[in-house]
């Protein structure tokens, strides 16, 4: 009574483990859980073209943690830069990454160019 053999055929339900990457989702959520990276990503988002400057300034952050939180998110593919004269300009590239920010309620500037192609809110 109540145990299970080998011969029992799975639940329906674990059907939907094998629809998502389980591993790739733990090591998103790992990194946007730190508060200073979230930080960092929300300032990027509401200001895609950002440099290391003023991402400082604007998280209360020094630049060396601003330098070093960016790597990690540039190795995962997050965020790329661009460089412009002397600076790096940082932009988030992942599009997925880009939708779970518009979940947890992050805006865009004004002036962002983001959602220019129509497809955003109005």
């Amino acid at each position: 009574m109540g145990s299970s053999t080998g011969s029992a055929s799975p639940d329906p339900a674990a059907h939907a483990l094998g629809a998502v990457d389980v591993a790739a989702w733990c090591t998103r959520f790992e990194l946007i859980s730190n508060p200073t990276r979230l930080q960092l990503l929300l300032c990027l988002h509401f200001s895609p073209g950002i440099t290391v400057t003023r991402l400082a300034a604007a998280s209360g952050v020094s630049q060396t943690v601003v330098s070093q939180s960016l790597r990690r998110l540039r190795d995962r593919e997050w965020v790329e830069a661009a460089k412009v004269g002397r600076e790096h300009r940082y932009r988030i590239v992942d599009e997925s990454l880009h939708r779970l920010l518009h979940v947890i309620g992050a805006p865009h500037s004004e002036k962002s160019a983001q959602h220019s192609n129509g497809s955003g809110p109005a």
